[in-house]
């Protein structure tokens, strides 16, 4: 049995989505390669009444950890550090060489950035950074706010909380020193491995999956198996103990028996791929985007080492921006109009010239919300890619919004690029 967990991210700027949880799903993976199950990730905003009642749904799970982010910045809306130490009953105070380190960090980085403050004001923001639950562990501030290991207080129940800060970098950088305190080395000795996997399929429907999975049930006890329909990608994600092994191989088996011409990865994800196929084969790469604005270049380059494949791409919304910088003819423009297959292959072919590269893409299309027409509705794109073994072009009628419409056709010119340089299954 693995070792579970529960996760509080706390801040009204994330409940309300003004701010991306960057948090929940990282400390989630991490505690996960340590052999840790997370059984839930609970946002709250930042009201106490809130977060007290998130530390007792947690501990009410039975879990023996409870991971908390945020909320322990110096305004006063930060009430994390106080409100889990009166949840564990220990009252906070002021540590006061904790304060003195806070202050010098407070310091430091006021005259690197040039920041000038009340005087009286910055101390008591580091003073209430400085507050620490009686009997805590005091984790030394990446940023300005020290993290904290607050068991329960002798003889009660209930889990060890582990307090982190919000802001992402501090809280990873904290992280090592975290998973090694006392309190929280002590539960994690012993913990099982969990192992985690992923196909990734192409083109095969989620109800055909399912009835694979229920036909092979009785041959896959042991593992945890979900899966998710991400722009047109099938994954199935599977958690599994590490004696669960042979079921995993059983399971890769029958999608691969039952759905090989789908199944185009066991492991990587489509980018990955992607990239390591062009830096394998030492190709470069271009693109030319219209309807997409520059999407798969940014997606391409997103990678660290991309620039070792990827020389540049052009973002030509406007006919004259094709012309002038793709060379793509007027003429052809004015037949077929810019939407459409021809011009897409004269943009993948303008890259590639462009910019000296053996592989080229090209996308353009209608988004929308506005700009279709009878026969190139909303929705309508045309991808071409052109390469050293040749050319592979798609003509997609996309539903959905104009962000659904951009980003599955830049997940398509991938899948394009996928065929083109490795084969398998068809985009």
């Amino acid at each position: 049995m693995s070792i579970r967990a529960g996760i509080v991210v706390t801040g009204t700027e994330v409940l309300t989505g003004r701010v991306a949880d960057a948090n929940g799903p990282w400390l989630a993976e991490r505690l996960r390669e340590l052999g840790v199950d997370v059984g839930h990730v609970v946002v709250v905003g930042d009201r106490p009444d809130d977060l007290h009642a998130a530390l007792a749904f947690l501990a009410g799970t039975g879990v023996p950890l409870v991971v908390t982010t945020g909320g322990l910045g110096p305004t006063a809306d930060d009430l994390t550090a106080d409100v889990v130490g009166g949840y564990q009953g220990r009252p906070s105070s002021v540590d006061e060489a904790l304060e003195q380190r806070i202050a010098a960090v407070v310091e430091r980085l006021m005259a690197m950035r040039g920041w000038r403050a009340d005087a009286e004001s910055t101390a008591a923001g580091v003073r209430k950074q400085a507050r620490v639950p009686d009997g805590a562990t005091v984790l030394d501030p990446v940023g300005t706010a020290p993290g904290l290991v607050v068991p329960p207080a002798e003889g009660r129940p209930g889990p060890v909380v582990l307090v982190l800060p919000g802001p992402p970098g501090e809280l990873r950088g904290m992280w090592p020193a975290a998973v090694a305190s006392g309190p929280v080395a002590a539960l994690l000795t012993g913990a099982p491995e969990l192992r985690q996997a992923t196909v990734r399929m192409w083109g095969t429907l989620e109800a055909q999956l399912a009835a694979t999975l229920r036909d092979a049930e009785p041959e896959l006890g042991g593992l945890e198996i979900t899966t998710c329909l991400r722009e047109g990608e099938l994954e199935i994600v599977t958690r599994y103990a590490p004696d669960a092994q042979p079921a995993y191989d059983r399971l890769v088996e029958v999608l691969t028996e039952r759905h090989g011409d789908t199944v185009f990865s066991t492991g990587p994800d489509l980018d990955a791929i992607v990239a390591d196929a062009l830096s394998g084969r030492g190709l470069t790469i271009a693109t030319a985007e219209s309807c997409t604005g520059g999407l798969l270049a940014g997606r391409l380059s997103a990678r660290p080492g991309s620039s070792a494949h990827l020389l540049g791409g052009i973002t030509a919304y406007a006919n004259s921006a094709k012309e002038a910088l793709l060379d793509v003819p007027a003429d052809l423009l004015a037949g077929h109009g810019a939407v459409s297959a021809e011009v897409a292959a004269a943009m993948a072919d303008g890259a590639r010239a462009r910019f000296g590269a053996d592989v080229g893409v090209g996308i353009t299309g209608v988004a929308g919300p506005d700009g279709g027409t009878a026969d190139k509705p909303v929705g309508t794109v045309h991808v071409c890619v052109v390469g050293p073994d040749g050319r592979v072009a798609r003509a997609l009628r996309l539903r959905g919004s104009r962000t659904a419409v951009r980003e599955r056709s830049v997940t398509m010119a991938l899948h394009l690029l996928r065929e083109l340089l490795l084969g398998g299954p068809p985009a």
